[in-house]
């Protein structure tokens, strides 16, 4: 497989949700009906914000929280809805307008600002809490550890974020998705087993001051995400 650098996938993954799977992920993420396949994969992100919740504070008044690769902002919400002054990003400008309109009355007690870009932009500034569901998997086991680094730096307290565990399944699946012309797919996930992430992260000197905690799988259908937290000392 040819390597393909940090700006290249990003690139990739603006085009696939910005132009091609935008009007898809509009209808995942609302409560319209949809397929059977569809189904269980609105299933299992429903069930995995929850998890990623989970990890994080009932009570999150005045804690600023990155939701980085936002979508439709359904994860903003709920964050809002705790307290939080949610800074939400996304690469897919089509995406971030659908959240804007969608949650123009949904911050309960707390804030929600919607920006387009790169969950990595300093400008952005720093954070008590980053989330991630499910836009971390289209990266390398190598990219994504630099993302988590790079996330964790501007963390005070930790990040919850998803990965695609490698099962025998899920990697044949990606192995046989290869062979064919990717057309008008989406990007290829990149699935890594716990043991090994667990291990890239220990091993960098940049995360000493962070340790891997909590990890929970959520499978449904055609849907299959893990999540993980990870933690300042």
């Amino acid at each position: 497989m040819v390597a393909i650098d940090y700006e290249a996938r990003r690139g990739q993954l603006e085009e696939y949700f910005d132009r091609t799977a935008s009007k898809a992920w509009a209808a995942l993420t609302s409560n319209e009906p949809v397929g059977r396949i569809r189904a269980t994969v609105r299933a299992g992100r429903e069930r995995m914000q929850q998890t990623l919740l989970g990890y994080l504070p009932e009570d999150l008044s005045g804690l600023r929280v990155l939701d980085g690769g936002c979508g439709t902002g359904t994860f903003s919400v709920a964050l809002a809805q705790r307290g939080a002054h949610v800074i939400a990003v996304d690469i897919s400008k089509t995406l971030v307008d659908l959240a804007r309109e969608r949650t123009a009355r949904d911050a309960g007690p707390g804030t929600m600002e919607f920006h387009v870009g790169d969950m990595l932009d300093a400008s952005l500034g720093t954070f008590d809490w980053v989330v991630a569901l499910d836009s971390l998997i289209h990266y390398p086991a190598d990219q994504l550890q630099s993302l988590l680094v790079q996330l964790c730096a501007r963390t005070r307290v930790g990040v919850a974020f998803t990965f695609v565990p490698r099962t025998p399944l899920l990697s044949l699946l990606n192995a046989v998705g290869k062979t064919f012309p990717r057309g008008n797919r989406s990007p290829d996930i990149r699935p890594i087993t716990e043991r090994s992430l667990r291990a890239r992260l220990a091993a960098d000197p940049a995360m000493a001051q962070y340790t891997s905690a909590r990890s929970d799988r959520v499978e449904s259908g055609f849907y299959t995400s893990q999540a993980m937290e990870l933690l300042r000392r």
